[in-house]
């Protein structure tokens, strides 16, 4: 854990500068910073790393942690900032952290064994959405449009890959590919320059809000054979469904899959300092849970016990074995 010197002054390109290149020679003994890494602005995970952040510093005073939560590429680079110790802690999603964990898809041949598992969070459905006038009706409507499959290091497009590979597809399917981030999508789609774009995000979402405000566009269900074949050989995907009526021309609901967000750290990250996150989180719970609507129904039991795939770290269970979630 990074130890430095700390400005009031500062502000979060800073702190992100200084806990990367600080040296610890200039540190004060009784401060920490910590970074977490989250994802677009428009997203869920920049509103976790800055939840959690937020209920950190309440009690700086006291543990003498303060968070910083910079918005990031996602989960792959949350994940691999963690491993060069870039970051702290970070929000990926499920398969991302099985992925990473054990070596495979993204991080084929490079298994991280030291990732460790804090919390699940939020449900998370892949969500696809096409303008009313590209004619997409379904998943395999999509071969020969304009698609944005997500940035490089996104949960989107990670997943968008695994779909892609289930259905047999290429980048050559689609007329245009487009890599652009969850902040950029919304516009561009509303501006023409796309047919369709993905986003692994819980709901509602003010990217896709934004999006069917600005153009008429509808939720695609992603619910055919090759989908549960996906679901069916990973663990960490589940069926899903995003409610009708919470965006403008979609009144129904529309059947997906999806994964979750979770909450991880490197097992070299302090106990005390994963112990003081979590403790800020889950003692303040009900104030969390009022931090975004797609936080509303979250259980605290089911979110340490559940949806994990890398192994729990020490100072996260400390606290759970106090609580009686979990045993010893």
């Amino acid at each position: 854990m990074k130890r430095h010197a700390f400005s009031t002054a500062a502000f979060s390109g800073a702190l992100l500068a200084a806990a990367a290149f600080a040296s610890p020679a200039m540190a004060q003994e009784d401060e920490q910073f910590i970074t977490i890494g989250t994802g677009g602005q428009t997203g869920v995970y920049y509103v976790v790393g800055q939840s959690v952040c937020r209920l950190v510093n309440r009690g700086s005073d006291e543990h003498n942690i303060r968070c910083n939560a910079p918005s990031t590429g996602g989960s792959v680079a949350n994940i691999n900032g963690i491993k060069s110790g870039e970051l702290d802690m970070g929000v990926a999603q499920s398969d991302v952290q099985f992925q990473a964990y054990n070596g495979t898809g993204n991080f084929e041949g490079d298994a991280f064994e030291e990732l460790r598992a804090v919390f699940r969070i939020h449900g998370e459905p892949l969500t696809l959405l096409a303008r009313q006038d590209s004619g997409i009706e379904t998943l395999d409507d999509l071969e020969g449009k304009r698609v944005n499959i997500g940035n490089p290091g996104s949960g989107q497009r990670n997943t968008m890959e695994v779909v892609m590979d289930a259905k047999g597809w290429e980048r050559d399917t689609f007329s245009l590919v487009s890599e652009l981030d969850a902040a950029e999508q919304a516009a561009a789609l509303s501006d023409n320059n796309i047919d369709a774009m993905v986003y692994v995000v819980g709901h509602p979402n003010g990217s896709i809000q934004e999006a069917t405000t600005t153009v008429d566009s509808r939720l695609i269900p992603l619910n055919d054979d090759d989908i549960q074949g996906i679901v069916d050989e990973y663990p960490y995907y589940s069926t899903s469904v995003i409610p009708g009526g919470l965006y403008k021309n979609n009144p129904d609901d529309v059947e997906t899959f999806g994964v979750a967000a979770t909450f991880v750290t490197s097992a070299d990250a302090s106990d005390d300092v994963v112990y003081e996150t979590v403790k800020a989180v889950f003692d303040d719970f009900d104030r969390f849970k009022r931090l975004h609507p797609a936080f509303e129904n979250l259980d605290a039991q089911d979110m340490v016990t559940q949806g994990l795939s890398a192994p729990l770290h020490d100072g996260a269970k400390r606290y759970y074995v106090e609580q009686g979630w979990i045993e010893e």
